[in-house]
């Protein structure tokens, strides 16, 4: 047995001495993890895999995104998660608006008061039952209409007593700057043929030059947006706020005559009067 043992080292030190050291070295185990900071100094012989680099994700929308591609519901839950001014933090529902996704007649007031506030609807409150008979006289239902504001979360005297009555105010040119995108995407998206602006706010914001409301009642104007393109021509007309008629009941008269006018224009002939 020992003879054959020294004449397989004696095989085993020739094909040693024949070839190189590298044809017999044995694969090293894999090194641990606990052991991977053990790096060695020798060359890699293999190739480095292929880096494989992930799909971008597209970038979410942004205000820049041309205003067709925007939709009344798009627009809505942009408006309930806004905060882009003061009135954000003090509201308790916004109010982005309702109706007619495809109304031919639109009704812009100013802002939300304190009903519409609770309910996140607009003209919800006394000044909206005076609306729902205006709209009723013209021969329209409410569901047929599109109904927003300029601002769509209730600006107060007093923010911090929300639950104060009387505590409504006008919105101020900033809050109407900030939120103005809203609506005028709103009307691009419903697409009207008139748009009748209630109250001096509303009329002073859409209506190009105007300085006061009494100076352009009873008068139809070309709508122009300042932040988007209209798709079609868009007509407008100004007159009285619901909530100044119930201050002012004298006011119904001029308010049934601009209507009138409005709906002479649309080839309409109104069933009744306020």
């Amino acid at each position: 047995m020992k003879k054959e043992i020294r004449n397989l080292a004696g095989d085993l030190k020739k094909l040693i001495s024949a070839g190189s050291e590298e044809d017999f070295m044995i694969p090293a185990k894999p090194a641990r993890a606990d052991a991977a900071a053990a790096v060695s100094a020798e060359p890699v012989l293999q190739p480095a895999p292929p880096q494989i680099t992930k799909p971008q994700t597209a970038a979410p929308a942004t205000a820049t995104e041309p205003a067709e591609s925007y939709t009344l519901e798009s627009i809505a839950k942009q408006i309930l998660s806004c905060q882009r001014c003061a009135l954000g933090a003090t509201r308790i529902k916004a109010v982005p608006g309702e109706g007619n996704p495809k109304a031919r007649l639109m009704f812009i007031g100013e802002g939300p008061g304190y009903e519409e506030d609770r309910q996140g609807r607009p003209f919800v409150g006394k000044a909206g039952q005076l609306l729902d008979k205006i709209i009723a006289a013209m021969g329209f239902k409410r569901e047929e209409v599109f109904i927003a504001n300029m601002v769509k979360c209730h600006p107060m005297i007093d923010p911090q007593d929300p639950e104060k009555r009387g505590n409504d105010r006008a919105p101020v040119p900033d809050e109407i700057a900030l939120c103005r995108g809203y609506v005028e995407r709103q009307i691009n998206a419903v697409g009207p043929d008139y748009i009748v602006a209630l109250g001096g706010v509303a009329a002073k914001s859409l209506i190009r030059d105007a300085k006061s409301l009494s100076a352009i009642r009873g008068k139809i104007y070309d709508l122009e947006l300042s932040s988007v393109q209209l798709a079609k021509p868009v007509k407008i007309l100004a007159t009285y706020h619901p909530a100044a008629l119930l201050r002012n009941p004298g006011w119904k008269k001029d308010t049934w005559a601009d209507l009138k006018i409005l709906l002479a224009d649309m080839g309409r002939t109104p069933p009744s009067a306020v």
